[in-house]
């Protein structure tokens, strides 16, 4: 995978892509926004990104990205860990964070598990009125209308994808999707189900309290 790591710090800098490169991934660095932004045309699968950099706030290029309609994978690594912030970086397109001081062990776990596409069938496709999603190529239509959807909730997507119309666990999603079942990650998926909704349509994912969420099965409009 290709892996942009935008960070003031130069000696984290260094670290995390030692570490990254250490598991084959391609690693380029960048010390502020407007090299990120180089970079990122450059092409990039994966962002590591500092909030606090000198030349503006690193949730500016989430914002950018997602107005763009780009589904980069956006990793969010700050010493500013509010809850308010955390939601807010998830509505500006982030999908997931981790907190300075960090183990590189698990900043390697979280980058693959962002790294990580769904197994769902080949050509797997998901229609329910005027909503399509096209798995294989992590394409995502309603109206008619591309719509940007990142890799986390494609993540969310894809599990709820595969019972469709049966409940999927929050248990269950929480150690698909992030590997844990923290309250930092039980956060974050409210947040990116809410976020869903907003792109896909309220009705799409149903709750079903105290268990989990479900898809609604795939149908179209009536010819």
């Amino acid at each position: 995978m290709r892996v942009l790591v935008v960070d003031d710090e130069a000696d984290l800098r260094s670290v995390v892509a030692r570490a990254l490169k250490a598991d084959g991934h391609a690693v380029a660095t960048a010390a502020d926004l407007e090299a990120a932004r180089a970079r990122v045309v450059e092409g990039t699968d994966l962002i590591v990104l500092d909030l606090r950099l000198p030349d503006g706030f690193g949730l500016d290029l989430c914002r950018e990205l997602r107005a763009e309609g780009s589904t980069v994978a956006i990793l969010v690594l700050t010493a500013l860990s509010q809850v308010a912030l955390r939601v807010e970086g998830l509505d500006a397109g982030a999908d997931d964070f981790l907190a300075k001081p960090f183990a590189v062990a698990e900043l390697r776990a979280r980058v693959r598990a962002l790294g990580r596409r769904g197994t769902l069938p080949r050509g797997l496709m998901y229609t329910h009125d005027d909503v399509v999603l096209d798995f294989a190529g992590r394409h995502a239509t309603r109206a008619g209308r591309e719509v940007a959807v990142t890799a986390k909730e494609w993540s969310i997507l894809e599990m709820l994808a595969r019972r469709p119309g049966r409940v999927v666990a929050r248990l269950d999603l929480l150690d698909g999707v992030w590997g844990d079942a923290s309250d930092s990650a039980a956060s974050s998926l409210e947040v990116l189900v809410g976020r869903l909704r907003r792109k896909l349509g309220v009705e799409l994912i149903r709750t079903l309290r105290g268990e989990g969420y479900s898809l609604v099965e795939p149908r179209k409009h009536a010819e």
